[in-house]
């Protein structure tokens, strides 16, 4: 930050769902990797130049009612926030107004907090942007700047004890993966499958699924959003599963196709095993130094390869290809990796070199048509200076050892 700043974090909307219903509430990202705390109505003020210390690192939290925790539940109190967050002065939210105000006063700049991921799509205005127009409204002569740059450094690089709570996320998401292997069969239904995982990572004190769950049997894995979950996986088909659990605020992200009948066809395996090569291709590029451009292209040279070879592409079809839209794009139409912690399509940037910390996910897929086919692999790498960790290395991946297991 800038001397003489002032930033201010906000905590997400409650949505409503319908009648007096609401979603399930998720903090504002940011807030929470800055607090720890997952609770409604709150705010993290940080002020490094306040002439007052008490008042330089600042929690904000709902005062509690005992009436309305009766409907609603316990609310966090001053010693238990302080315990969580590690932020020893706590101010309610009801008297916040008369002690932002002379802080603001004092400050030059004031830094806030927006949604800067590069797939945010979403025209709704949000918390945190209603708060932006607040603020330049009540105090419009400030120099106002943007909080998501830092927060996009800070985040890309996670901490080891941020890992180790992703690699809980994955552990419980391995158990879940071979309870599955023996669950699938012909005749069983997505939606079947998804109660398993949903039962699994409950189980095991997940908080839940990290993202919305994609159970894809047959020509529906070639919809890389599919959700709906709800047909039949029949004999001779595969199924590609995208899943992953939620601990502790820390997201897991895996994919794994597999043979419903438990048994991959000739055809099938070809395919699977060029996609593996690719996986563990793109595994072998991701280090320190590397642009997620660049190591993209490199994917797609392997991939135009590979599917040269699987007769997916012929020369000509190379030769002729358009720069702006390669031949190997057919069948492969999705980036090969994303930044992965706190949200699934976490901060991060693609044109700066990576960075030793960060945490991405390895997911080529083929997806073809003609065929009715669509398989992916998806592991999650923690970077490193010395190369990459798969912290998925334990989970099953190959035809061999996924057949072994739905054989059991």
């Amino acid at each position: 930050m800038q001397p003489n700043s002032i930033a201010i974090f906000v905590s997400n909307d409650e949505w409503p769902v319908n009648g007096d219903a609401l979603h399930t509430y998720k903090q504002n990202s940011d807030l929470f990797w800055l607090s720890g705390i997952m609770q409604e109505d709150s705010m993290v003020v940080l002020f490094p130049d306040n002439p007052d210390p008490k008042y330089r690192e600042v929690l904000v939290l709902v005062r509690p009612n005992e009436l309305k925790e009766k409907w609603d539940g316990k609310r966090l109190r001053a010693n238990e926030a302080k315990e969580i967050s590690g932020i020893e002065t706590i101010v309610w939210l009801d008297s916040l107004e008369g002690l932002i105000q002379p802080w603001i006063h004092l400050a030059d700049h004031i830094y806030l907090s927006s949604n800067e991921n590069d797939r945010k799509a979403s025209p709704i205005r949000s918390r945190d942007y209603r708060f932006i127009d607040e603020m330049k409204s009540k105090y419009p002569l400030h120099n106002y700047l943007r909080a998501a740059k830092i927060m996009k450094e800070l985040r890309g690089v996670k901490t080891a004890e941020e890992v180790e709570l992703q690699q809980k996320a994955i552990d419980i998401t391995e158990v879940t993966f071979r309870r599955l292997l023996k669950f699938i069969k012909p005749g069983v239904m997505e939606n079947e499958i998804e109660a398993e995982i949903y039962h699994s990572f409950l189980s095991q004190c997940s908080t839940g699924p990290a993202y919305g769950s994609i159970i894809a049997s047959g020509d529906r894995a070639r919809t890389l959003h599919y959700v709906s979950n709800n047909q039949e996986c029949k004999e001779g088909e595969l199924i590609l599963m995208d899943f992953g659990a939620e601990y502790g605020g820390y997201c897991a992200d895996l994919t794994r196709t597999v043979p419903v009948s438990g048994k991959f066809s000739r055809r099938q395996k070809t395919v699977y095993n060029a996609c593996l090569h690719l996986h563990n291709y793109a595994k072998s590029l991701l280090k320190p130094g590397i642009t997620i451009v660049d190591y993209t292209e490199k994917v797609g040279e392997e991939a135009t390869q590979q599917f040269l070879k699987i007769g997916l592409l012929k020369k000509t079809d190379v030769k002729n290809e358009n720069p702006e839209n390669r031949a190997y794009r057919k069948y492969l139409y999705h980036g090969i990796s994303h930044h992965l912690g706190v949200d699934v399509h976490d901060l991060g940037t693609k044109t700066e070199p990576i960075k030793a910390g960060m945490v991405f996910t390895v997911e080529p897929g083929i997806y073809i048509e003609e065929e009715q086919m669509g398989v992916r692999i998806e592991n999650n790498l923690w970077i490193t200076r010395n190369g990459n960790k798969d912290l998925m290395k334990n989970i099953p991946v190959t035809v061999e050892e996924i057949e072994a297991l739905m054989k059991k």
